[in-house]
C-alpha cells in the first residue's frame, strides 16, 4: 500500500512539473524544468543463489522528498508452473518501485554501490516518467531475457533514451562472449556452468560489443563510471558521485569452489574409466553389460529430452542451434530399452554404428564448430562412443561365430 501511495505522489509531482513547464512555455519562457531529481544507478555485487551470481542493478529516484528505488528483477518463484515456464522461455519478471529504505534488504553480506548520474532536469524528469510508466500494473510485467533484457539492460536503456546521442561510453576493456562472461561469474559453480554449456548453443559464442557486455550489472557499473555526456559543448562525466551503500564483500556470500574430486571433468573422467574397464571385461567374456548400457544411454536420453525441448520448443535465446543435440538426444533411450529385447539386436547394431560415427566426427571436429564446449562433455561423449563400439564388436563377433 505504501508503495502505491509513493508512486501516486511521484506521479502527481511529475504532472505538476509538466503543467508548470507548459505554463512557462505559453508565457514565452524556457521550457526546461527548474527542479532536478537525483537519479542513481544501484549495483549489488553477486550473491550465493543461482539468480544472484551475476549481481543486480536498480535505479534510485530522489525527488521532492520522495526516495524510491525501481527494481526490474522481481519474480515469483512460487507462481504456477514457474520452472516449466522458465525453461520454455516464458520468463515473466516485473518492475516495482518501493521505498529506498528497503533497498538493502537481502544484501547484508554483499557490496552495494550507488552512482549518482549527471542528468539535466529534463533528462531526470524523463527517467522518472519512464519508470512510473513501466511500473504501472498493466505495464509492470515484461518478458525477461537473461542476456538481452534483464535488470541491468532495462536501466541502461532508460538512461540512454533520456540522454540520447549525447552519451558516450569509454573503450571496451575485454573481448568476450556471453559464455565467457557466464563462466567468469560461475567460476565456483562448476555444475551450473556445465549445465549452461550443455543447454545453450552457439548463439552465446560470438564476440560481444561493449554495450552487449552490459547485461552484467558490474560491467554496466564500470561502463557508467567511465562514460561521458555532452553538456554545453563539452564532455563531462556521467557519474557525479560514487557512494558505498553497503561495504560488503565484492564476492558476497558466494559458495567456495566445487571440490576437485567432485567437479564435472573429474566425474566424467571417472565414468569414462569405469566404461573402459567394463568394456574390457565385456570383450573378454564376449557379452555386453546390459545394465551399464541401459543406465548410461538412459541418462543420455533423459538429458537429450531436455536439450531437444530447449532446441525445438523453448523460446529462450541461444538454445538453438545447439551441437550438443548430436550426442545428447531422446534416441539414446532406444539402446537403453532395446538392450533387454532379444529381437532388437539388428536395430541396436544400426543405432550404435551411427552413434559411434557421429560422436567420433564430433570429437574430431568440435574445434571447428562455432560453439564452445564444456571440457567434461568430451569424456562423456567418449563413454557413449566406447559402449557403442563395444556393442558393434560383440555383435559382429557373434555373427561371425554363428556363420562358422
Amino acid at each position: 500500500m505504501a508503495r502505491t501511495i509513493q508512486t501516486y505522489i511521484l506521479l502527481l509531482l511529475l504532472m505538476a512539473t509538466a503543467l508548470q513547464a507548459k505554463a512557462s512555455s505559453s508565457a514565452g519562457a524556457i521550457t526546461e524544468p527548474q527542479d532536478s531529481a537525483v537519479i542513481s544507478l544501484i549495483t549489488c555485487y553477486p550473491g550465493s543463489d543461482i539468480y544472484e551470481l551475476y549481481g543486480h542493478s536498480m535505479l534510485r529516484v530522489q525527488y521532492k522528498g520522495i526516495d524510491m528505488v525501481y527494481n526490474y528483477g522481481i519474480f515469483d518463484f512460487d507462481a504456477p508452473n514457474f520452472i516449466y515456464r522458465f525453461v520454455k522461455g516464458e520468463t515473466d519478471y516485473k518492475v516495482a518501485g518501493y521505498d529506498s529504505a528497503y533497498m538493502l534488504m537481502g544484501y547484508d553480506t554483499r557490496k552495494v554501490i550507488e552512482q549518482r548520474l549527471n542528468l539535466t532536469p529534463r533528462q531526470s524528469i524523463d527517467v522518472m516518467l519512464a519508470l512510473v510508466e513501466n511500473a504501472r500494473p498493466e505495464n509492470a510485467t515484461y518478458r525477461y531475457n537473461y542476456v538481452y533484457d534483464n535488470c541491468a539492460t532495462r536501466p541502461r536503456d532508460i538512461i540512454e533514451r533520456a540522454v540520447g546521442d549525447k552519451l558516450h561510453y569509454g573503450e571496451m576493456h575485454d573481448t568476450l562472449t556471453f559464455r565467457q562472461e557466464m563462466r567468469h561469474y560461475n567460476a565456483n559453480y562448476a555444475w551450473q556452468q556445465f549445465g549452461i554449456d550443455l543447454v545453450l548453443g552457439s548463439g552465446i559464442d560470438y564476440t560481444l560489443s561493449y554495450r552487449e557486455q552490459m547485461f552484467v550489472p558490474m560491467v554496466l557499473m564500470k561502463a557508467f563510471a567511465e562514460a561521458q555526456v555532452e553538456r554545453d559543448g563539452r564532455l563531462v562525466p556521467l557519474v557525479t558521485e560514487t557512494r558505498i551503500l553497503n561495504d560488503g564483500s565484492e564476492t558476497g556470500d558466494i559458495l567456495p569452489p566445487t571440490p576437485l574430486w567432485f567437479n564435472p571433468i573429474t566425474v566424467a573422467t571417472a565414468l569414462l574409466i569405469l566404461c573402459l574397464i567394463f568394456t574390457w571385461i565385456d570383450v573378454r567374456r564376449h557379452k555386453v553389460s546390459r545394465w551399464l548400457d541401459s543406465l548410461l544411454f538412459g541418462l543420455a536420453g533423459i538429458a537429450g529430452m531436455l536439450v531437444f525441448f530447449l532446441i525445438f520448443v523453448s523460446t529462450h535465446e541461444a538454445t538453438s542451434p545447439n551441437f550438443n543435440g548430436l550426442w545428447l538426444h531422446p534416441l539414446a533411450l532406444v539402446p537403453a530399452i532395446f538392450i533387454w529385447i532379444k529381437k532388437a539386436k539388428r536395430i541396436l547394431y544400426f543405432y550404435h554404428f551411427v552413434n559411434f560415427a557421429v560422436i567420433i566426427l564430433l570429437l574430431a571436429g568440435w574445434y571447428f564448430l562455432p560453439q564452445a564446449a564444456n571440457a567434461a562433455a568430451f569424456p562423456l561423449m567418449a563413454c557413449l562412443a566406447t559402449r557403442s563400439l563395444n556393442y558393434i564388436h560383440i555383435y559382429r563377433e557373434k555373427c561371425i561365430t554363428n556363420v562358422k
